[in-house]
């Protein structure tokens, strides 16, 4: 009887995770607050760029990440391709009234790729690997791709007063599948799919509001983007 009550409580503490993911509103739109920034040292092939996301699961008040990620950059001479290390700072809130939180130190590497195709289409591939520090987990590694569109309307480049559409759809891949103490996560981390329309204000400061669908292993759920981009 002993043994099967222990055997009883490990199940029900492996499939915890899930049930609490179980009980987020799909239904519910959530919305990030993004800021993204970048900017070179001088003339010279190196930088810095960055980025802080206010996230909700709810319109506002409901905290389900903030995250702080800054890094180095370097751009090779007579080449588009940008190549970064970073950190990131991540807090995730659980959903709903409760006030647990869960912190994640992050490590990065990244190569960003544009390219132009025909007339208009401004592409852009983003190839990044993190280092996972999370909190009460072993650790962890990721693999991510995003392939960005921006597509003028009114103009022929992203010049000043350029409306545009703005796509994404990036892929999470996780590398280390067993997290700790007895927990197991699958190789499919997440997809995020994105759509939006895009204004910019002045050289090197654009704006977008759009709308973006994140799929998990776990829950699906649509949120709101509002973000800045600058480059000085």
């Amino acid at each position: 009887m002993k043994k099967l009550l222990i055997i009883v409580a490990i199940a029900v503490f492996n499939l915890l995770p899930q049930k609490l993911f179980s009980q987020i509103d799909e239904d519910q739109l959530g919305a990030w607050y993004m800021y993204f920034w970048n900017t070179s040292i001088k003339e010279s092939a190196w930088g810095f760029q960055g980025d802080i996301q206010y996230r909700n699961w709810d319109l506002i008040g409901d905290l389900e990440q903030l995250l702080l990620r800054g890094g180095l950059t370097y751009q090779p001479n007579n080449t588009p391709v940008k190549f970064t290390l970073g950190y990131g700072y991540v807090s995730t809130g659980e959903f709903g009234s409760g006030t647990n939180t869960v912190t994640e130190s992050r490590i990065y590497q990244e190569a960003l790729i544009p390219q132009k195709l025909g007339g208009r289409f401004y592409v852009t591939h983003r190839f990044r690997f993190e280092q996972r520090f999370v909190e009460s987990q072993d650790f962890r590694t990721r693999w991510r791709y995003n392939v960005f569109l921006n597509v003028p309307l009114n103009k022929k480049d992203l010049q000043p007063g350029a409306v545009y559409i703005a796509f994404y759809n990036e892929l999470f891949i996780n590398g280390q599948r067993n997290i700790g103490d007895g927990r197991m996560v699958e190789l499919f981390d997440r997809n995020r799919t994105y759509g939006a329309l895009g204004y910019s204000v002045k050289e090197g400061l654009r704006v977008q509001f759009g709308l973006m669908r994140q799929k998990t292993n776990s829950w699906s759920k649509k949120q709101l983007q509002l973000s800045l981009h600058h480059k000085f």
